[in-house]
């Protein structure tokens, strides 16, 4: 009987009276975009074959045929001499075929105990898990660049906003805390998620675990993993973690998303409060004046992308019967396209920061023009005794007498502010400088630059520990 008569071929063919459909063979097909995860493929079945050798399942030589075998066709693969083949669906029957094809029947052996559904979330914990550790030392590398960043710029004066209105100085440093704040709470997401995606699924094979005398313990132990899944069924169906990921990297994308927005607002000519790197920028093919902050608007786009995976992925599980379905290949191309995003927003970013200018007097004059110490003043006020309400009204006073005299409130002479209230004295001018306003905000958290300086070292020392 021909194979086309008989799809005997496939590695599950024997149930089978006719060749699979050309187009369900396509369309069902995943080796196209799973094969990235070779790798992990070729460790786990490593992994899985030492086990059987050690219950006894496998010989030692058949052990060390297997092993041998798949790290040559890792070697293939690696050196792009590796063919892979659709009709063989995925990147675990293309191995386990070129393993056979290299070490004759003992590569059939191989699967024993095990089913391409606990193999599959075993390659996925194993990749994620790998990129969980390539992301969170991208964020530690970018972190660093703030840090630099902030600890240059300490004494920067930036017009702090509320409602993109000027509300009060800040340090420019402070204000690159706030970023690696935001990045800090990133980091621990990714840890602990870490923490759910470090457990072994494999040996729970189809849904139902397997009659062979498997040694889940020890493939946890010789793949990293803390322990192996509680649950066979749960094992092979649970994608949470996927899920766990992407919300996570949703998150930070979201950060990176409203720093871009302050980048992108910040080298408008409009603000003009600093200046990008030429090789991050692009032109116009019109207008020759332009330099376009491409990058920053690029990933604020991309933030969109990847919180749609997340999306995708919720969708994937939400109606899903245990245990495994083949919806779940639907997993891959969102996750791996999410990561790929990610790590090129986080390698941009960490690029981009050291190499970004400060125009600190356009930063001050623009301080200046919003009124920024109006705080401070009620402040000054309240000290002197008055209600804080009441302050807040006088000061309110002033500011609409600044504005109709065109005039910021460290502008107006003595005699003026004394006309809105008596205990305003000669002291007030050191209260109504943007450096003044600054420092005397010298407490934990507060932006003045001892504090940010303090901060700075703290941080430095959390990097330090991880």
């Amino acid at each position: 009987m021909s194979q086309d008569e008989n799809d005997n071929s496939k590695l599950w063919g024997g149930r089978f009276s006719e060749s699979t459909d050309a187009f369900v063979e396509r369309f069902t097909a995943s080796v196209n975009f799973d094969k990235r995860l070779y790798r992990y493929d070729i460790e786990g079945s490593i992994a899985h074959a030492r086990m059987l050798a050690k219950v006894g399942v496998l010989s030692d030589a058949e052990y060390a045929q297997i092993s041998s075998g798949l790290e040559a066709i890792q070697s293939d693969i690696e050196s792009d001499k590796f063919k892979w083949d659709v009709g063989l669906e995925d990147v675990h029957m293309n191995i386990e075929a070129a393993l056979t094809q290299r070490i004759g029947d003992v590569g059939k052996k191989l699967h024993t105990g095990r089913s391409r559904n606990d193999q599959v979330a075993t390659d996925i914990r194993l990749y994620v898990r790998a990129e969980i550790d390539k992301v969170t030392a991208q964020i530690d590398e970018l972190q660093a660049a703030l840090l630099d960043v902030a600890e240059r710029e300490a004494e920067t004066i930036l017009p702090g906003f509320t409602h993109l209105q000027t509300a009060q100085p800040v340090s420019f440093g402070h204000h690159m805390l706030a970023w690696f704040e935001m990045l800090d709470r990133d980091y621990q997401r990714l840890l602990d998620c870490r923490k759910r995606v470090n457990l072994s699924p494999l040996g729970a094979a189809a849904l139902a675990g397997t009659t062979f005398p498997i040694d889940r313990n020890y493939t946890a132990e010789l793949l990293g993993f803390d322990a192996p899944t509680a649950n066979s069924l749960d094992s092979v169906s649970d994608r949470d973690f996927a899920i766990e990921l992407a919300a996570a990297a949703s998150l930070i994308m979201t950060h990176l998303s409203r720093f871009s927005e302050e980048l992108v607002l910040w080298t408008s000519a409009q603000f003009d409060f600093i200046e990008l790197p030429d090789r991050f920028c692009t032109g116009s093919s019109i207008m020759p004046q332009k330099k376009n902050p491409d990058v920053p608007e690029l990933i604020r786009g991309k933030s969109g992308r990847v919180t749609g995976h997340l999306v995708s992925l919720l969708t994937l599980m939400k109606s899903q019967p245990l245990a495994y379905n083949k919806d779940n290949q639907e997993d891959k191309e969102p996750l791996f396209d999410l990561l790929d995003t990610l790590k090129d927003c986080l390698y941009a970013y960490s690029n981009m920061m050291p190499a970004l200018v400060c125009k600190r007097e356009n930063m001050r004059s623009a301080t200046l023009k919003g009124f920024a110490t109006a705080t401070d003043l009620a402040d000054y006020l309240v000290k002197k005794g008055v209600a804080f309400r009441d302050a807040h009204e006088v000061v309110g006073s002033a500011v609409a007498a600044a504005i109709a005299a065109n005039k910021d409130l460290a502008e107006l002479s003595l005699s003026e502010l004394q006309d809105f209230h008596d205990d305003i004295a000669e002291d007030v001018f050191g209260v109504l400088t943007l450096e003044g306003s600054l420092n005397a905000r010298d407490h934990l958290g507060g932006t003045a630059p001892r504090q940010v300086r303090t901060a700075i070292a703290q941080a430095r020392e959390k990097l330090q520990r991880r």
